[in-house]
């Protein structure tokens, strides 16, 4: 793929994938190991622009008070802690029984974001320590499993938070944002400290990766209602899941 493409890809998949709460990590994973990047290679520069995209976005919605914080907190001390952890295991995995495994979840998780209940952007009751200490578990298995794939997380992050944790569409996708700046982060260390960067092309995609963030975050907080960026969400996820299955029988 020539460059310029690819920067076109990298900038609109940060733009859409904002919107829902995630970086561009979906995308940009596989698709550079379709473009043949050494998969560590792949994983680290996916892990880097997605976390780019992240702060891009995560510095609108905080200005706009969407992040709910209290809840934000312990996800990002327990997925800092899982994803270094996950990015040691990305060579080690057993990749056609985990992506099948992946990709069941990713379905599940899209059906319930297209076909929940109207209610589902309500916030629910939930005692404060039940929403710490569930946030912490989703927190740590999100972070292990983002650093291994170079996803960063939100793709399971957002659901969990509105289906789990009963937090409101737009709060969870905006609180997810946030969470995954510093999971994503913290797994592009590890495999940075474990395979060769190319810094000249990342400067150019972070660039746009940025860009794209900006632009998806403020359409976001603007104009679309929850129950539009849950179905946006749910769309996203089937396509990552139809991605993951072909990579299954390919």
């Amino acid at each position: 793929m020539a460059l310029p493409l690819l920067l076109a890809v990298i900038f609109l998949s940060s733009l859409v994938l904002t919107m829902v709460g995630l970086g561009g990590g979906l995308i940009f994973s596989p698709l550079f190991v379709l473009l043949d990047f050494p998969v560590s290679q792949a994983v680290s520069a996916s892990l880097l622009l997605n976390g780019i995209a992240a702060v891009s976005a995560a510095s609108v919605y905080l200005s706009k008070r969407m992040v709910d914080m209290a809840l934000a907190v312990p996800l990002i001390v327990t997925s800092v802690a899982g994803a270094p952890l996950g990015a040691l295991m990305t060579s080690r995995v057993d990749v056609r029984l985990f992506t099948g495994l992946l990709a069941a979840v990713v379905f599940l998780a899209a059906l319930r974001m297209i076909f929940g209940r109207k209610g589902a952007d309500g916030r629910r009751e939930i005692g404060r320590t039940h929403r710490i200490v569930g946030g912490g578990l989703i927190g740590l298995g999100i972070g292990f499993l983002g650093g291994m794939l170079g996803i960063g997380g939100g793709v399971f992050i957002v659901p969990l938070l509105i289906y789990v944790l009963g937090v409101p569409t737009k709060t969870a996708a905006a609180s997810s944002i946030f969470i995954v700046c510093f999971s994503s982060f913290a797994g592009f260390a590890t495999h940075a400290a474990r395979a060769d960067v190319d810094w000249r092309f990342l400067g150019l995609a972070a660039v746009c990766s940025f860009a794209g963030g900006q632009i998806g975050s403020r359409i976001m907080a603007d104009r679309l209602r929850g129950r539009t960026v849950r179905l946006v969400f749910g769309v996203v996820l089937l396509a990552f899941c139809a991605r993951l299955v072909s990579r299954i029988v390919a």
